[in-house]
């Protein structure tokens, strides 16, 4: 098969088409895998704080140019997020572990402890739930603290100790303790400086005198029954430091608030959310003190709220870098690609039809030619001869010729078909007289 000659400026041209190619598809893949991916997180809570929290990590992780985004959907609270999650309309949510439908949630990280107080006016005579009898109990939180309240009313009874629960806001704590009409305040918070000073603030200053702290001293039996909360000891002073309140550690239940993931959601993305989390937090830890509870979730098999894969690989130190996943597949792929490379050449040089032969090679065929008229002894032979000859000569001028090169490759076999034909010529005269001579 004829070589196509193209000028130089046209060779250099297509190379450089062919780098510039390459390069652009590198860079168009290499921007494709490490672009960015915006998860929908669902947040809210009745004061707003965990929507400051996590617009704040949010913020910090579009700075960053990190490989994760957060796009915020705000809910009246943790409720209102636990249902969002549950109906597959965000990828992610800040869920309070008692709260909602968490079938289908992994965790990814503890955003906060939360912890269960009940406290009563200064100079109630009461320590345990066990001693409350027929009083009113004001609940702040509203529809998500129903769950605590049934698993108190289950433990203790309370119904038949008839004790009732009424649903308050914040900014109505205050009046309805002072106008007795609840006995005692319930709510779920972090132990952090800004929950406990707005707790102190529902009660009146006294230097002797302070708010009464309930234990519940069922905590433990609880926490088998209801693995969404466990037992915990509030430390001796945590509410008042002189004189302390509580005097002595009480124990309490507590729960967690999460940032949890959808099943679905692969290893590698929710890692890597995980890192960008933790990373942010270290950043803003100085501006949010709040982001210093974060922390691992449980990673046992058989913890309440399994952990996911991608955030125990990141927590555990296992994640595989790129080239750990992908390393087999670079080394192995271009010895299977040249493997099967090889294969299709030689089935396709097996069912591919015979192709003329070249210009080189024809020139060859008829050079071989001359010894055989040569020692040629009988004219039968040099008619076969010149029939192999003919064939040649068809076969080629068959051919398209283009290019001055192609017609000197014609020229080159007419000569050479036409020196054989005068050796044939002299060949066959040398026979005749040989012949002649024999008679």
């Amino acid at each position: 098969m004829d070589t196509i000659r193209l000028p130089t400026s046209l060779r250099i041209a297509l190379v450089a088409g062919v780098v510039l190619l390459i390069g652009s598809a590198g860079v168009i893949g290499y921007r494709w895998y490490v672009r960015p991916t915006t998860l929908t997180v669902a947040v809210g809570s009745i004061d707003g704080e965990a929507t400051k929290l996590v617009s704040a990590i949010a913020s910090k992780l579009a700075q960053s140019a990190g490989p994760v985004r957060l796009n915020l959907v705000q809910t009246p609270g943790p409720l209102e997020a636990a249902n969002t999650f549950a109906s597959g309309k965000v990828d992610l949510a800040v869920v309070r572990g008692d709260v909602g439908d968490l079938s289908q949630a992994q965790a990814v990280m503890v955003l906060a402890h939360a912890v269960v107080l009940l406290v009563a006016s200064p100079g109630t005579a009461i320590s345990d739930v066990t001693e409350l009898k027929r009083a009113t109990i004001g609940v702040l939180g509203g529809e998500a603290n129903d769950k605590v309240i049934k698993v108190l009313t289950d433990e203790y009874d309370l119904t038949r100790a008839g004790v009732s629960f009424k649903a308050l806001s914040s900014a109505d704590a205050r009046h309805a303790l002072d106008a007795k009409e609840v006995r005692a305040i319930m709510l779920i918070i972090p132990l952090a400086e800004k929950y406990l000073s707005q707790l102190r603030g529902l009660f009146p200053h006294n230097a002797r005198n302070g708010p009464v702290m309930i234990a519940v001293e069922s905590a433990g039996a609880i926490a088998e029954k209801e693995r969404a909360y466990e037992s915990f000891d509030v430390p001796k002073g945590t509410l008042r430091g002189s004189p302390p309140i509580p005097a002595e550690d009480l124990t309490t239940l507590r729960t967690s608030f999460y940032l949890v993931a959808q099943k679905k959601l692969g290893a590698d993305l929710i890692g890597d959310l995980a890192q960008s989390v933790m990373n942010a937090r270290r950043d803003l830890l100085a501006e949010l003190p709040m982001l210093a509870q974060i922390a691992a979730p449980d990673t046992a098999a058989d913890a309440y709220l399994p952990v996911h894969p991608g955030a125990a690989a990141f927590y555990d130190g296992t994640r595989e870098s790129f080239l750990d996943k992908w390393g087999n597949a670079i080394f192995l792929a271009p010895m299977i690609a040249g493997g099967l490379a090889s294969v299709l050449a030689a089935a396709w040089k097996f069912i591919r039809p015979a192709e003329a032969k070249t210009r080189q090679e024809t020139l060859d065929a008829l050079y071989a030619l001359g010894p055989r008229i040569r020692e040629t002894r009988r004219a039968s032979e040099l008619d076969e001869i010149e029939c192999e000859i003919d064939r040649v000569l068809r076969a080629q001028r068959s051919r398209a010729v283009e290019g001055d090169r192609a017609e000197r490759d014609v020229t080159a076999v007419n000569v050479a078909a036409h020196r054989l034909e005068n050796l044939i010529h002299d060949r066959r005269i040398h026979l005749a007289s040989q012949q002649a001579g024999d008679f």
